[in-house]
């Protein structure tokens, strides 16, 4: 299968932390979509922290464990601690052998992170052809950021587009400018996140400012005047309580599209927070600052959209997309929006929705 459970990454293989297919949240249609371990971000609400680090994790999911203590016996580092009914992995001891996972019989114990080579990943995406050719939907590259491992993902981009797949690139735009432009040559279509317009509050909530993710912006609009891949740029900002959830966050960003890239974009997609990420936290021993926070509800995420609409970018290409949570009218509680939502193809114009 050319997978392993450990190791360093070569320029021949990709650390990859899932695969999720029928997705419909990464671009256009019915998708594949490859996440990529290692970010050059670390942001504070990130829904995907498993995603953060390069290197592979062994985690103890709970709920599924039971009481086998078959992990223990399996692990040859002694790196399985327990308190009562808990686990935790000493991970100055754990070696990422795999064993553990293994010898678990209920899949409590699990390993984020597998090796896969170019041409097993490029194989197992196909398999998914037949959804792509009926939905319009093809493979995403995902992360993590995928441009910390650019000769890899440039390959397999390459590869998929001789396949005749569709393929998307979703970064955060945080790495080297020509890391960036040689994958976006691969790429139908660019999903780029701008998270926060203002630089220190960019650091403070990612740990990096913007200013280079902003110029690699600027620099792939050139590329795609030139005529040259990707095909379509759409823009994601990420709507996070306490965070860029902020008036003035979505008028910047609105302004900066309007000013600098506004002829190449063809959707902006504002993002409602999501509040399901807390059990990846407690998986990797962690707390999720953002833990019991509520899901916007419609009537503010309805805001956010018309502040979009009415930022100086072309109104059709603002969409609002996300969970929303139950007014405290007694409404009934609001339907999920999603790229393939009705409502949402009549909001942003798409022409290449199925």
């Amino acid at each position: 299968m050319g997978l392993d459970h450990a190791g360093e990454p070569s320029s021949s293989s990709l650390t990859v932390f899932n695969i999720q297919r029928m997705s419909t949240e990464d671009g256009p249609g019915l998708r594949t979509t490859v996440f990529v371990k290692g970010c050059s971000l670390e942001c504070r609400w990130c829904h995907n922290p498993e995603g953060i680090s390069p290197s592979p994790q062994v985690v103890w999911h709970g709920p599924k464990c039971i009481g086998s203590r078959a992990c223990d016996a399996a692990c040859p580092e002694d790196a399985i601690l327990r308190s009562g009914d808990q686990i935790e992995i000493d991970h100055r001891r754990c070696t990422i052998c795999g064993d553990c996972v293994d010898g678990c019989p209920s899949g409590a114990m699990e390993q984020w992170g597998t090796l896969w080579s170019l041409g097993d990943l490029v194989s197992e995406v196909a398999k998914d052809r037949s959804y792509f050719e009926t939905s319009g939907g093809g493979v995403t590259v995902s992360g993590g950021e995928p441009a910390l491992r650019a000769p890899f993902v440039a390959s397999f981009l390459e590869r998929c587009r001789a396949l005749a797949l569709h393929t998307a690139l979703d970064t955060c735009g945080m790495c080297s400018q020509s890391a960036l432009l040689g994958l976006a040559g691969h790429a139908d279509l660019v999903l780029y996140d701008v998270k926060e317009i203002d630089p220190e509050r960019h650091a403070r909530f990612t740990g990096q400012p913007n200013q280079r993710i902003f110029a690699n912006l600027v620099a792939l609009a050139e590329q795609m005047r030139r005529g040259d891949l990707p095909a379509e740029l759409w823009i994601r900002t990420p709507l996070i309580p306490g965070a860029t959830l902020t008036e003035e966050n979505i008028q910047g960003i609105g302004a900066f599209i309007a000013r600098e890239i506004g002829d190449v974009v063809t959707r902006w997609e504002l993002c409602a927070f999501n509040n399901l990420a807390p059990d990846k936290y407690h998986r990797l021993g962690l707390r999720w600052e953002f833990e019991g926070l509520e899901l916007m509800t419609e009537g503010e995420l309805e805001h956010f959209e018309e502040l979009g609409r009415k930022s100086g970018v072309d109104p059709k290409i603002v969409i609002a997309t996300g969970r929303t949570r139950l007014e405290r009218t007694g409404d009934a509680p609001a339907a999920s929006r999603s790229l393939v939502g009705e409502r949402a193809n009549h909001q942003a114009g798409a022409t290449n929705e199925p």
